[in-house]
């Protein structure tokens, strides 16, 4: 009777999961995350000799690393995205609960690894950072309220939402770490938007998120520091930002050579947060708009089928997934070019980081998950019938 209502797409009955996998997933999504992993090795290559002989390691110490946490996360990527949206949906609520409860315990068991903000969790062999995980189970709970909210006489899922969002902001800035605590609160929002949200709500939560900004700047050294640097007309030559600037501006078009690059000598975080700058001076503007090319191709191609879902739950989880992504790269390369304020923020899938990439991977599984072709009508199809009618 649904096919009959709605229509469908042919259903091959007893097929394997990985050619029924491989028929269905977007692939142009997937090859740009592949082709993004594979840049971040190749920039790994660059980056992380000076880290290593600083830390007495092997020159490829970190590659090798990274390779390793990339495996895993390409791997949890591969796995999940073979699930069914009810399997990621409460996969991700589990997790999600698990990442808030380690998320409320790091003020006593956490470290900061001297770097003034309690966000990791020590393991001894490796570091756990517990709101990179939290962030793609928080968009599919968060996701989840609000598409029950839409059934009648359902929850307050908007609400409930909203007051779990502002908990897990609160939490990320007593790190302090307001870069995490900006991506949950836009994930949110944008599902918040897409979801019919009035404007007066959306136009009251950016006047919340000033007047938060205005507090963290007067009684917090940490985040004042920060925007007075960013604000300041003057680069001083000898801070991250300084080295970034001098790297681009050397790169130019097609770069300075493989292996040529000075900025890894002097950037503390060259092979983390400022890893676009090493690709800037080595491979020049070239490489840096094909990384920007690679996302834009993830995003759109996901946020295009999204387009057509009927599932409320899906279009939602799956555009604040997509929109986070995006952002976070976003965020990452306008602090490197100084377009935004510094925030310790990672490029995704680029960036060295077993957390970051891990999380990555999942987020990514989650969202090729959400957009495969499903035996189901698409939206276009009820709307086309309705007319009909």
């Amino acid at each position: 009777m649904t096919e009959m209502v709605y229509g469908a797409i042919p259903v091959r009955n007893g097929e394997p999961i990985l050619p029924k996998w491989w028929r269905t997933v977007d692939k142009w999504a997937m090859s740009s995350i592949l082709l993004l992993f594979a840049v971040g090795l190749l920039l790994g290559l660059a980056a992380s000799p000076p880290l290593a002989a600083k830390n007495g390691f092997e020159p490829f110490h970190y590659v090798q690393r990274q390779a390793f946490f990339g495996g895993v996360a390409l791997l949890a990527m591969m796995l999940t995205s073979m699930m069914s949206p009810t399997l990621v949906r409460r996969l991700a609520v589990i997790g999600f609960v698990a990442a808030f409860v380690a998320l409320a315990l790091l003020p006593v068991f956490g470290t900061d690894f001297g770097k003034g903000a309690t966000r990791w969790y020590s393991l001894g062999f490796a570091s756990v950072q517990p709101s990179e995980f939290l962030k793609p189970g928080f968009i599919v709970a968060a996701a989840w309220m609000m598409a029950a909210s839409q059934d009648l006489n359902g929850p307050p899922g908007k609400t409930w939402s909203l007051a779990l969002c502002c908990a897990i902001v609160l939490m990320l800035i007593a790190q302090p770490d307001f870069g995490q605590a900006c991506l949950v609160l836009f994930g949110w929002g944008v599902m918040y938007f897409v979801a019919g949200a009035p404007m007066i709500i959306l136009l009251g939560m950016a006047g919340l998120v000033i007047f938060v900004g205005t507090l963290a700047y007067s009684y917090s050294e940490h985040f004042a520091r920060r925007i007075d640097g960013f604000l300041s007309t003057d680069v001083d030559p000898t801070t991250q930002i300084g080295y970034a600037t001098d790297a681009i501006r050397e790169g130019g078009v097609f770069g300075v050579g493989l292996g040529e690059g000075q900025v890894k000598w002097s950037l503390p975080d060259a092979h983390t947060d400022f890893i676009i700058a090493v690709a800037a001076e080595e491979y020049g503007l070239v490489l840096v708009m094909s990384i920007i090319l690679l996302y834009t191709c993830f995003v759109l191609r996901s946020l295009m089928r999204l387009v057509k879902e009927r599932d409320p739950f899906i279009r939602l989880a799956g555009t604040g997934l997509a929109c986070t992504l995006g952002v976070q790269a976003m965020v990452n390369m306008g602090v490197a070019v100084r377009l935004l304020p510094a925030k310790g923020m990672t490029l995704p899938f680029v960036s060295y980081g077993g957390s970051s990439v891990i999380a990555s991977g999942i987020a990514v599984g989650m969202l090729l998950a959400f957009t495969r072709k499903r035996p189901q009508g698409e939206i276009r199809d009820f709307l086309a019938k309705g007319v009909k009618r």
